[in-house]
């Protein structure tokens, strides 16, 4: 069977799989990101001051510079610290165990991040090139190569977050106490598309958010599949990687990409095929990572 690695994955959550424990453990979730945000705003206005606070807070929203993309993207490792307290704490069991054997975890996100590498790679060398709209320079390529290593671990941070929340809490904890994948797939899918819909971008938003839902299902399988995180995060992590430091669309998240592709992000037409052609890489993705990992 496919999903024969998802029932050691899923074992350690199984002595407290009750729904009423998995809401409130969202719940709790949710306050102390919320604590501990503030907590951090607090401090800083403490150290550096009123005016530092505003900055960092107008540099969040806009991300469109380096310091805000950073900032943001960093600030994800709140989520890790909050689904880690409440595994341990309301779960009674180590946060580790929302991962996987952290041995094969390693070898399969290495696997699985050379391959699509090497898929990365031949998408960009082999034709068609171009693209319709105008490419234009980023970040300087200097620039970019000095804070690459701080760029990769900000992304590193923000796709395990998102990870170890939808893939590890939220799905071992469903696929605990339900044995339809019908229900450990999908509603953390969904969950996960809704909280992606993105109303600056106009009507293109209902399909950023199917999209997200669409990737979501992507990595719930290939998490069901490998018995940890290690492929999901892998793949989350390339696509990110070349959406916000490689090519990005102008004035999204754009503060740390080498080119920004000038397109308005709330026009059907101008996005829907680029909609496209990012769904058709990550499902080319997936197949891929399906077959790193398989023994």
């Amino acid at each position: 069977m496919p999903y024969d690695a998802h029932a050691a994955f899923i074992a350690p959550a199984r002595a407290t799989a009750q729904v009423w424990r998995l809401l409130a453990g969202l719940v709790l979730i949710g306050v102390i990101i919320l604590g501990l945000t503030a907590l951090l705003r607090s401090a800083v206005v403490s150290l550096a001051g009123n005016a530092v606070h505003r900055d960092i807070t107008r540099l969040e929203g806009a991300g469109s510079t380096q310091a805000g993309v950073l900032v943001l993207l960093y600030s994800f490792g709140i989520i890790i610290l909050a689904v880690a307290m409440v595994t341990a704490q309301l779960h009674k069991r180590s946060p580790l165990t929302l991962l996987g054997p952290i041995p094969e975890l390693l070898r399969q996100f290495g696997a699985t991040l050379a391959v699509l590498i090497a898929l990365g790679a031949a998408i960009i060398i082999l034709p068609p090139w171009g693209y319709t709209d105008p490419v234009v320079g980023g970040v300087a390529p200097l620039t970019w190569i000095l804070l690459l290593p701080i760029s990769l671990g900000a992304v590193l941070v923000q796709t395990s977050a998102e990870e170890i929340l939808f893939r590890g809490y939220i799905q071992q904890q469903l696929a605990a106490r339900f044995r339809s994948p019908l229900i450990w797939l999908i509603a953390p899918s969904v969950l996960f598309g809704l909280l992606h819909y993105r109303p600056e971008t106009g009507a293109n938003g209902v399909l950023i958010m199917l999209w997200a839902g669409g990737f979501a299902l992507i990595a719930a399988d290939l998490t069901a599949r490998a018995g940890t995180l290690g492929p999901a995060i892998a793949l989350h992590f390339m696509s990110n990687t070349s959406a916000l430091l490689i090519l990005s669309a102008d004035g999204s998240l754009s503060g740390l990409a080498l080119f920004r592709l000038q397109v308005d992000m709330a026009d059907p037409q101008a996005m829907r095929p680029y909609l496209l052609i990012d769904a058709m890489v990550i499902f080319v993705g997936w197949l891929a990572a399906r077959l790193a990992i398989r023994r």
